[in-house]
């Protein structure tokens, strides 16, 4: 920490900062909750930020700071003007970090403004003011506060009321012995891998340990990301690990209660990759809807209105949420009844819960499309086709035919390319090859589906057809095919398929576009796979040579798929973002 005596004295000391540090100005009259300090001063999401009487900016940021510092005359505090008079807003702080950030902002740098509640963040200017300032720091606890607003705004009932009030402080025992939020998520899996392990001994002690493991792996879970929040720690890596390591819990979790079943002598494998499907497609359908509907120009839905006054009825809040079947409640269950029933109990009330609760958020997402007036922009455009995963097959198709013109064409031709598909490996003869005929079927009607921009009100069930008709032809073919163990080989090639559609969400997400498209052509895209798959049935039909081939597809997915993953997620390029995530 330096003292500068004026803002050109400023703009000289920084120069003498290695350009890849990020530097800090505060008003040395500042007075204010150190929490008002770090949230405006250390969270390394935006290229820079400001409170009251602080400033920070990245690296990328700097060179806008010291112009901007350049063009001030003054001392600090004396008014002199950082900003152009009559062609920039009048800042609202009125200090040189204050009429710095205006500054930034009228350069196209995103400055960032955390709220602060009821801490206190002020530069007072007579002793009224500072005797104001100092009664208002002493009247809140800044550490309370903090602690507070580790957790989630938005969360499920069973996380807020019965996991929250206590890992809170679990997150805060972490901060304080330099527990890093990373490590608590590596944490969190090794101890629900541990817990699909003890599920896969198959005997009532390792089910009760496999339930009592799942829920310390899920506070754990919550510790984590209250733990980011709480330090500000935020990281790439932070992001890729929290983005996918519930899903491979939960999926390995599956795996192992269905090893522990076939211990016992019931096979619920079918039911394991059931349950995995549907958890799958309804995350995919929450993502394109809210992807479709991330930045509308306008949003007029009734729907959405009337959910807007139930959430000013407190019931209704929790209810809804519970009814969605969120992480919280859906682990919540599958621990109590791991504990106390059988796998196959577990699955079937996973399946029911989800199925009610996939029912219950496709009709509010249909009733909101269907009642809004708005215009999807090229953002929603793009991330739908970014989701829908066309391999070469499908934009081959898609470069020859126009494409479909009404509202509700696209999905129409991706519901019809699904049933026929699905019907044909649910009616048909099992290795039969009007199955292929099927895929090919598909193959032409997944193209027709994306011809076009998706920019139309039910465009966003695209990509969840898309995802239903590959889970669930994988998921029948190989529960038909008699051979064995194909339904676990299977298993693995719809966990490799399904990390790589959940690592495109996180990607839009984060703003750097989805994975290239070589990988995407390399791995086949959606109806690719499905077809390939369709192909093996019929030539390898009642043979281990499917088992054989599924494992190796399955393989080879997944080394191509987690090589990128882990290459784009650990480089500089990646977005520093922590998910807050949707309940589901």
């Amino acid at each position: 920490m330096v003292s500068a005596a004026d803002a050109g004295d400023a703009a000289a000391l920084l120069t003498d900062v290695p350009a890849d540090r990020r530097v800090a100005l505060v008003d040395p009259r500042f007075v204010g909750h150190l929490h008002a300090l770090r949230l405006g001063l250390t969270d390394p999401r935006f290229p820079a930020a400001t409170v009251p009487g602080a400033l920070t900016a990245q690296p990328q940021a700097r060179p806008a700071l010291v112009r901007a510092l350049e063009r001030a005359t003054a001392a600090v505090g004396a008014g002199a003007p950082v900003v152009d008079p009559g062609t920039d807003p009048a800042p609202e702080d009125r200090t040189v970090p204050g009429r710095i950030a205006v500054a930034l902002e009228a350069e196209g740098i995103g400055v960032q403004r955390p709220a602060l509640g009821s801490l206190v963040a002020a530069v007072p200017t007579d002793p009224a003011q500072e005797a104001a300032a100092v009664a208002g720091v002493a009247a809140v606890d800044d550490e309370a506060v903090r602690l507070r607003s580790a957790v989630k705004s938005r969360d499920g009932f069973f996380t807020t009321f019965c996991i929250s009030p206590y890992s809170r402080y679990i997150a805060r025992w972490c901060a304080r012995r330099g527990f890093t939020p990373n490590q608590v998520t590596t944490a969190s899996l090794i101890t629900a891998l541990i817990a699909a392990g003890s599920a896969a001994t198959g005997t009532r002690g390792g089910y009760v340990a496999a339930g009592i493991l799942l829920l310390l792996s899920f506070v754990l879970d919550c510790a984590d990301g209250q733990l980011a929040r709480y330090s500000l720690q935020y990281s790439t890596m932070g992001a890729w690990l929290d983005a996918t390591f519930d899903r491979a819990k939960e999926y390995a979790y599956y795996a192992g209660l269905a090893i522990g079943a076939a211990r016992g002598g019931d096979d619920v494998w079918v039911l394991a990759l059931a349950a995995m499907v549907l958890q799958s497609c309804r995350h995919v359908v929450d993502f394109s809807f809210n992807e479709a509907n991330h930045d509308s120009v306008a949003n007029t839905s009734p729907t959405a209105a009337l959910s807007d006054a139930l959430d000013n009825v407190g019931w209704t809040v929790w209810v809804r949420r519970m009814i969605v079947l969120p992480i919280g409640e859906r682990w919540a269950m599958i621990a109590v009844l791991t504990a106390l029933t059988t796998p196959r109990t577990v699955f079937y009330a996973l399946l029911i819960g989800c199925a009610l609760a996939a029912c219950y958020t496709m009709v509010g997402r249909l009733l909101r499309s269907v009642t809004r007036k708005a215009r999807r922009t090229e953002r929603a455009a793009r991330a739908l086709a970014d989701l829908a995963d066309s391999g070469p097959l499908a934009q081959a198709v898609a470069s020859l035919v126009r494409g479909p013109k009404g509202a509700l064409t696209a999905p129409a031709a991706a519901l019809i390319g699904t049933l026929a598909m699905i019907g044909a490996a649910l009616f048909l003869p099992y290795g039969s090859w009007l199955t292929v005929v099927a895929a090919a079927v598909h193959v032409l009607l997944s193209g027709f589906a994306v011809a076009r921009p998706l920019r139309r009100a039910l465009d966003w069930l695209v990509p969840p057809f898309f995802r239903a008709a590959e889970y669930v032809t994988i998921l029948v073919l190989a529960a038909r095919s008699d051979v064995p163990h194909a339904v676990p080989a299977a298993f693995g090639l719809v966990s490799a398929v399904a990390y790589h559609h959940y690592d495109t969400v996180y990607r839009i997400r984060g703003a750097t576009g989805a994975p290239p498209q070589w990988l995407v052509r390399t791995i086949g895209g959606h109806e690719g796979r499905t077809a390939l798959v369709a192909v093996l049935a019929a030539v390898l039909t009642r043979t281990s040579g499917f088992t054989t081939a599924l494992t190796a597809l399955a393989v080879a997915v997944a080394l191509v798929v987690l090589v990128e993953s882990i290459r784009f997620w650990v480089s500089s390029s990646a977005p520093a973002v922590h998910d807050e995530g949707e309940l589901a």
